[in-house]
């Protein structure tokens, strides 16, 4: 009954984040489809992951959902948290304009979670950023909101803080073992500078 209360808002139309190029196989691959015979083969595979990736959007709802389809069926690794490796994380701008984490979804099954984030949120519309997972892909992703409510797209960026600050490296930069999505010093700068980043970290093989 309450899953029939909740409007599903795919992030795609709301303006995803940290994409470097359009022409992918899937969408939220971190390299072009032409790439993929022309990279290695471990590096393709982690290209797949969606590591930096993540959506703004403004809000008047009091209680956030979020629902993801991932990839890869390893929620986990030895080392790194599924909340890091799978999650999705978070969060919200204050009156002040300073970035605080909200909340962290974590998965618990392969393919598809769907958890409630927060709740109980005071009334007003806000903006919020929600990150993707790290060292995962995913094919589809969701907010939801109860009906009555507001989801629509973050206003535009600056003119002066449009342009993406791109990073590449190994294993630190593509996320590791940060435990949400939104610790990796790649995420933590964007917030900072207030800019869009592009991660092209790949574990292993910079």
């Amino acid at each position: 009954a309450v899953a029939q209360e909740i409007a599903w808002h795919d992030i795609k139309p709301l303006g995803v984040e940290g994409r470097g190029f359009e022409k992918t196989k899937v969408f939220f691959d971190r390299l072009p489809a032409s790439a993929e015979k022309l990279v290695r083969p471990a590096v393709w595979t982690l290209s797949r992951h969606s590591a930096g990736q993540c959506v703004r959007f403004v809000s008047d709802a009091t209680t956030l959902f979020a629902r993801w389809t991932l990839r890869n069926a390893r929620l986990a690794m030895p080392h790194m948290p599924a909340t890091g490796v799978s999650g999705v994380d978070l969060y919200v701008r204050t009156d002040t304009g300073r970035w605080r984490w909200l909340a962290c979804g974590r998965p618990t099954k392969f393919p598809t979670n769907s958890v409630r984030l927060v709740t109980g949120i005071p009334e007003g519309r806000r903006e919020y950023l929600l990150y993707l997972p790290l060292y995962n892909g995913v094919t589809s992703v969701e907010v939801g909101v109860a009906a009555a409510a507001e989801l629509v797209p973050a206003p535009a960026r600056p003119a002066s803080h449009r342009k993406p600050i791109l990073f590449y490296g190994t294993s630190i930069t593509h996320g590791a073992c940060a435990s949400r999505p939104g610790m990796t010093h790649v995420a933590i700068l964007g917030r900072r500078f207030q800019r869009p980043v592009i991660n092209l970290g790949f574990s292993g093989n910079g």
